[in-house]
């Protein structure tokens, strides 16, 4: 883009899709504000542990300038898997060869903390939640938050995640329920007092399941795993049982008699949980998800393309991110940059939702996945 154009562009979202554009913005000369509903960088905990791919997450750290930093905090040995039947018979147990990097752990709030403090400081607005994006199609857009705030952009780009207000602005696609849903458990302190469960999990993950019913283990950074405890059900099960989130007790004693055929040191992993649970349905978009090629507005990550939790979602984000931003810095204008990005984005995006549809399916598959090598779901990227 020419030193002469000054384009205002606003992301919308400030997780790894969204910094990860800004920060490449940024490198280029090129300036953008992200802007985050949440209050501040600490205002929630921001989920599990991500595996970061040598063909597409890393691809994008290394356009930010980040990969050492990443190499640095990621943890390889995150990267051993084991599959168990619900015996808890080991199926298939992959160990992470010394120096093995396809696709070492971060946890994505560390992965976000490398992406916040690389960037210049006011790049992101807190506390904006985005309500509307108004203006014409040729631009400038009009963007309208909660607060009363109404700002100007040449280019708004959705990294606003699965229920995006952004996409409102180019499809009228709304996420549907898989017909799967993700019940999440903490576990704290798991060496000292879990020490069962953390020889389980390993260093890495472990996952079973029995057509029905599954269970999907993560070790996470500071001695913690967290487990997904997975269902083919309705999506308000919980009040169908007459329940609510909060009755951690009434839930154990469910999901104990809907595992009680399962091996007592899985079903552990059901009950002996630090603090209540966390119900994550896990939603798509359609598929495939595309639009008219608008000049002023674009989406990224799930934004675009929101699937299933296979261990791809942040990656995607993070390469869409890449792209854009390249886009951006090599194009003469942000409608030339916009068309290239999404002329290369979303054959990709529609590739892969083809290839994971229904994808929700398969964690509960009773055969060893084909992408028990390629990447275990890493359960957080397609479910807030």
């Amino acid at each position: 883009m020419p030193p002469s154009s000054t384009p205002r562009i606003a992301i919308i979202g400030a997780g790894p899709g969204g910094l990860t554009c800004a920060r490449i913005l940024q490198r280029h000369g090129i300036t953008a504000t992200v802007h985050e509903h949440e209050s501040g960088p600490d205002s929630r905990n921001q989920g599990g542990t991500l595996d970061l791919h040598e063909d597409n997450g890393q691809i994008a750290l290394r356009e930010a300038g980040l990969l050492d930093d990443f190499v640095r905090l990621s943890r390889p040995e995150g990267q051993e898997m084991r599959q168990m039947d619900p015996a808890g018979t080991v199926l298939f147990h992959h160990r992470p060869a010394e120096g093995e990097r396809f696709k070492p752990e971060i946890d994505r709030g560390t992965l976000r903390d490398l992406l916040l403090n690389s960037l210049e400081p006011g790049t992101v607005h807190w506390g904006h939640s985005l309500r509307s994006v108004g203006g014409p199609a040729a631009g400038p857009r009009r963007l309208h938050f909660a607060d009363g705030t109404v700002i100007e952009a040449d280019l708004v780009v959705g990294a606003d995640g699965a229920w995006s207000r952004v996409r409102r602005a180019v499809s009228d696609a709304r996420p549907r329920y898989s017909g799967v849903s993700f019940l999440e458990a903490w576990f704290h302190d798991v060496e000292n007092k879990h020490p069962e469960i953390a020889g389980l999990v390993g260093q890495g993950s472990a996952a079973a399941a029995d057509g029905d019913r599954g269970i999907f283990a993560q070790r996470n950074g500071g001695d913690h795993i967290r487990v997904y405890i997975l269902q083919r059900v309705p999506a308000d099960w919980i009040a169908a049982a007459g329940l609510t989130i909060g009755d951690t007790d009434g839930i154990r004693a469910l999901l104990l008699d809907r595992y009680r055929d399962w091996a007592p040191s899985l079903r552990r992993l059901l009950t002996d949980n630090d603090g209540r649970y966390v119900d994550r349905p896990v939603f798509a978009l359609p598929v495939p998800h595309t639009w008219e090629h608008n000049p002023t507005v674009t989406l990224l990550g799930d934004a675009a393309h929101l699937m299933p939790p296979l261990g791809v979602g942040v990656n995607l984000a993070m390469l869409d991110a890449c792209e854009l931003a390249l886009a951006l810095a090599r194009h003469d204008t942000v409608g030339e940059a916009v068309r290239a990005y999404e002329q290369t984005m979303l054959p990709r995006s529609t590739e892969m939702q083809h290839l994971l549809d229904n994808g929700a399916e398969h964690l509960l598959s009773t055969e060893l996945p084909d992408f028990a090598q390629d990447g275990m779901p890493t359960g957080e990227d397609a479910l807030t």
